[in-house]
């Protein structure tokens, strides 16, 4: 017979270190003399996609788009230090790193377009790759032609960023305070379905519904969220390390088993949205949230269909077998 039950499970993610552990990153920005950008950080990027989001970050802040901006990353011999990308904190720490270089460089830029366009340097803004006037929009230059100025009269076009993420520490007697500077949340609903003959459990969809702050790349956000639900389902059905006497009997992917693209249920995805004033464009950042909440909502969802709660994880065959077998004894 097979029974299906749903569940919920919700979770909480301090964003950075936190605890008053160094929290801080810089990066560098270059404008060619033609008009690209590069930016240089320490940030690795290991696929969660934070070379995309901090391109996105220095173009949307200078104006120019996404196409004219590079980026090196990662690279020990010449980038500057951003910590680990750990604790879900490189959107926030280095965008905020990337969008103070830029607004550095901006700052130079403009000071040279106001010489160039006889006007005050505070009334001119760039949008669409073009410096003009906001009280004169006629009035105006291409961002690539002032890039080539700065570099033909020796105007600043390097800037450093440097931003500190770094909190104070709870109190020690108390334990209370700000632990960390923000926090997203998130809640999932797993529907499941179980053989109690023979002990599978499918899962069948998975509501995902994550905090962000602003998503600078909702694209992004979205598959973030998709990869957590898959790896979670691993982490409540499936991935065991199988120890005997101090030898691991579980040491490849043939015995320790990972979920493939054949075993993704059906994954809905609600980015929500509560901005931060203090990121770079009101991101808080995301990387592990979304995986927080998925085996809470599948164990909940089995126990919904079964009526017997498993306390330990992964959720196998046998255990579903063994929870039934002792709810009708």
């Amino acid at each position: 017979m097979k029974k299906r039950g749903r569940g919920i499970g919700c979770c909480l993610y301090g964003v950075g270190y936190g605890f008053n552990r160094p929290d801080h990153a810089a990066a560098y920005i270059e404008v060619a003399d033609d008009g690209t950008v590069t930016i240089l950080s320490g940030c690795c990027d290991m696929g969660q996609g934070s070379d995309t989001v901090l391109c996105q970050i220095a173009a949307e802040e200078l104006g120019i788009s996404y196409e004219n901006v590079r980026i090196i990353s990662a690279d020990t011999a010449i980038t500057p230090d951003a910590l680990a990308s750990t604790a879900s904190r490189q959107t926030f720490v280095s965008g905020n790193a990337v969008k103070k270089a830029a607004q550095e460089v901006k700052k130079h830029l403009l000071k040279l377009a106001g010489e160039l366009l006889s006007c005050d340097p505070e009334s001119l803004t760039i949008q669409n790759g073009k410096v003009h006037s906001q009280e004169n929009p006629d009035q105006s230059i291409e961002f690539s032609y002032l890039a080539r100025e700065a570099h033909f009269r020796g105007k600043q076009f390097v800037a450093l960023g440097w931003y500190d993420n770094t909190t104070a520490d709870v109190d020690p007697e108390t334990n209370q305070g700000d632990a960390y500077v923000h926090y997203i949340y998130g809640t999932q609903v797993a529907d499941v379905e179980v053989d109690t003959e023979t002990g599978e459990v499918t899962v069948l969809r998975v509501a995902a519904a994550q905090d962000c702050g602003k998503a600078i790349n909702p694209q992004n956000v979205e598959q973030q969220i998709e990869g957590a639900v898959v790896q979670g389902m691993g982490y409540a059905l499936m991935e065991e390390i199988i120890l005997k006497e101090g030898k691991t009997l579980t040491p490849s992917f043939n015995k320790f088993l990972v979920p493939t693209s054949m075993d993704a249920p059906e994954i809905i995805t609600y980015i929500v949205e509560d901005p931060d004033p203090k990121g770079p464009f009101q991101a808080k950042g995301l990387g592990e949230g979304p995986i927080i909440p998925t085996a809470a909502a599948i164990v909940n969802a089995i126990y919904d269909a079964i009526g017997a709660r498993i306390k330990s994880l992964p959720v196998t065959p046998e255990k579903i077998l063994e929870a039934l077998s002792q709810k009708t004894s």
